[in-house]
């Protein structure tokens, strides 16, 4: 019988009009149309054969209706990060590349690197995130269109570009009013949005983008939630050569919406503040006080989710696992 460890593993290419399926260890190789029937073929085959996970990449959007379906019919189902999976094949020596190589490759990454499945987001959940991604969207063609104004001389583009960024800011404020109806609206959203907005510094926006766009504040350890946001600072050392720690990585919307928060935070918020004022006075850089907030501020977040109880000023940095 096969133990857990042996069961195939499934990587699955996803493209436009195809899916491009791979096993390892076994090397079955085989596509299948990306529409209903060829997903539906593409579960049952996962379920016939017991596969332990299937692995996908993340491709813009491709990969979720597939993913949902495996989802759906209990088949364990990762969506990975492309640039781990690339780094994957470069550490092998695989320099070809094809939907099939690929295919095999993300079977190999999730046989040999041990990534496990995620819970993926709901229906509901996966709306309010493209209404929080429309949002973000608005707001750097608002940004855009405002320096262009500022450099525009021309009597008739300045009437112009007054009038789409008087329209983007109408659309921009009925997204806000459509966030914050659609979190009232559900009681478990509701319930999230109230625990982070007891945090100074966290916002609307800012509660909605966490909500849907990092699913997993309040499931994992303050280490891990840092790096999976990008603000866990990574050693760059090789023998005697000690080099600047630094970030990288991680969800760029999510540490977007965490960097204005905590700007707002090192202001407003007693414990960031504090941090703030304790590292400034020690002579760090002001990106180094920022990213340092970041994390304590990502902290704070993630225990007040694990918990479930509101944020308080008065209690010391509340400690995760």
């Amino acid at each position: 019988m096969e133990t857990q460890e042996q069961r195939r593993v499934l990587g699955v290419d996803v493209s436009k009009q195809t899916l491009d399926c791979a096993t390892w260890p076994a090397t079955n190789v085989w596509q299948e149309g990306r529409d209903a029937a060829g997903i539906a073929r593409l579960v049952q085959w996962a379920i016939e054969h017991a596969v332990r996970l299937v692995v996908l990449e993340a491709t813009g959007g491709l990969e979720i209706d597939v993913a949902a379906e495996l989802a759906r019919a209990g088949v364990p189902v990762a969506v990975v990060n492309p640039r781990q999976t690339q780094r994957f094949a470069q550490a092998l020596g695989i320099l070809a590349k094809t939907d099939q190589v690929d295919a095999g490759v993300l079977a190999r990454f999730g046989a040999m690197t041990g990534v496990e499945p995620r819970p993926l987001k709901d229906e509901v959940l996966r709306e309010l995130d493209e209404v929080v991604a429309r949002r973000r969207q608005l707001v750097e063609m608002l940004t855009m269109e405002k320096n262009r104004l500022a450099s525009a001389r021309d009597p008739r583009v300045c009437k112009n570009l007054k009038a789409h960024i008087a329209w983007l800011e109408k659309r921009q404020s009925d997204l806000d009013n459509e966030l914050r109806q659609r979190i009232k609206d559900s009681p478990v959203w509701k319930a999230k949005d109230d625990l982070l907005q007891s945090v100074k510094g966290i916002g609307d926006v800012n509660a909605a983008t966490l909500i849907a766009e990092l699913p997993e504040l309040g499931r994992l350890n303050r280490k891990q939630i840092a790096a999976l946001v990008g603000v866990a600072p990574f050693n760059h050392d090789s023998g005697k050569h000690k080099g600047k720690r630094s970030i990288w990585g991680g969800r760029a919307t999510v540490r977007h919406a965490l960097y204005m928060a905590t700007q707002s935070a090192q202001r407003y918020n007693p414990q960031i503040k504090a941090m703030s004022d304790r590292l400034t006075a020690k002579g760090k850089v002001p990106k180094v006080v920022i990213v340092a907030c970041m994390r304590k501020l990502l902290t704070i977040l993630n225990a007040v989710m694990r918990t479930k109880q509101p944020w308080n000023p008065q209690h010391i940095v509340i400690q995760t696992a």
